[in-house]
């Protein structure tokens, strides 16, 4: 970016810093804090090794630089303005997870639609968090990155200690990593009436089990029963590898007979009538892929991570990096809700033709100069496809 254009957003974030309400994680003296600021070059590096004494130390040197990104880490040490990380004696760390909207699978048609992807997958992976390991909403912090997706930030003592390996193991388990069916499909000893034999039976996890086996019972006799009252039921389930059209025909039986689905939801496969395990592991495949989570898996082990400081501003984008409550998560609006800037006119000179929607608006510029709001001017500049003024 030009000169003229860096002093402009320098401005522009020192003036936000001025009266931003940040919000500081715990503990955020042994904390270590890295800054990258505005450059009118090429080249951006980010000042790190920092440390802060105080609140108002922090909040000083944000309104001083107005930097483009700022960053803590995740983990606490004894001494966090060491300048070489072995001399900084790591403590523990709070375990976060990231969402990157354009990192999932799929196509995405615009900024607003990978965002509303990433929020989706936020929450899927919240339900794990919740429902699998046991934290309550108040424990599990989100954050809206300012950028591209979410982040979740546990702070419990629980997990303080956990090192690289058990956190992978944290992702491997959301996002479906060796999940091995055949042991959710399992054969289990039943025993019959007194003086009878015991004999194998396949079973399902019940509904109520915890973990992948329930969440697999539960899927699979959602979409098998809402699938029975299709009328496009047979040819659907004739897509599946392995289904032909008696077994499709037998599968909409069960799942219209309201005491087989009872049975199933206990656990009992023989109420599915001898429908091979097979047919139902080929089904339920489709089923993991759709429930798992797509979390990045370096930021989650990465014990010694920076992460975004939730009410600071995001450098390519001008947006705020939100914190939010599990309630105003669900509800969360990014493109207009993490806008911070006004709506006053500013003229930019745009370099290449851009569209985004902001604010509710669908925003299209073309090259040359241009007045739009300032909101969108700052957005553009981060960007790099705007320069301020008309030179």
């Amino acid at each position: 970016m030009n000169e003229s254009t860096r002093q402009y957003l320098v401005s522009a974030f020192q003036n936000y810093y001025s009266q931003a309400d940040i919000r500081l994680p715990p503990e955020f003296t042994s904390r270590e804090w890295g800054f990258i600021e505005f450059t009118s070059g090429q080249d951006t590096f980010m000042k790190r090794h920092r440390a802060f004494g105080s609140e108002g130390e922090l909040h000083d040197y944000l309104r001083g630089i107005g930097p483009a990104h700022a960053y803590y880490s995740v983990a606490y040490y004894e001494y966090p303005g060491a300048p070489k990380m072995k001399e900084k004696n790591w403590l523990k760390a709070d375990l976060i997870f990231d969402i990157d909207s354009d990192h999932l699978p799929g196509n995405i048609n615009s900024y607003a639609d990978m965002l509303e992807k990433g929020k989706r997958e936020t929450l899927k992976l919240l339900d794990f968090l919740i429902e699998d390991f046991g934290f309550n909403e108040s424990q599990v912090h989100a954050v809206f990155s300012g950028g591209r997706g979410y982040h979740f930030h546990i702070s419990e003592e629980s997990v303080l200690s956990l090192g690289s390996p058990e956190r992978r193991e944290i992702v491997d388990y959301v996002s479906s990593k060796g999940l091995n069916l055949e042991r959710i499909f399992s054969k289990r000893d039943i025993t019959g009436d007194a003086g009878a034999e015991s004999a194998k039976m396949a079973v399902l996890p019940s509904e109520d089990e915890g973990g992948w086996g329930g969440r697999i019972n539960r899927y699979l006799i959602s979409y098998l029963s809402s699938l029975a009252s299709d009328e496009n039921a047979i040819k659907i389930l004739t897509g599946f590898k392995g289904v032909g059209k008696k077994t499709a025909e037998n599968l909409v039986e069960v799942f219209q007979d309201e005491a087989r689905v009872a049975s199933l939801r206990k656990g009992k496969m023989d109420a599915l009538g001898g429908i091979k395990k097979e047919i139902l592991e080929t089904i339920v495949k489709q089923g993991v892929s759709q429930m798992a989570a797509c979390v990045d898996e370096p930021v989650t082990a990465d014990i010694k991570r920076l992460i975004r400081l939730p009410g600071s501003l995001h450098g390519k984008s001008g947006m705020k990096v939100t914190a939010l409550t599990i309630q105003e998560l669900e509800e969360f609006e990014p493109l207009n809700d993490a806008i911070v800037f006004s709506d006053k006119s500013v003229k930019i000179k745009v370099i290449k033709p851009f569209a985004v929607q902001m604010k509710g608006k669908d925003l299209m510029v073309k090259e040359g100069i241009q007045e739009v709001p300032e909101y969108a001017a700052i957005y553009l500049m981060c960007r790099g496809v705007a320069e301020y003024g008309s030179h």
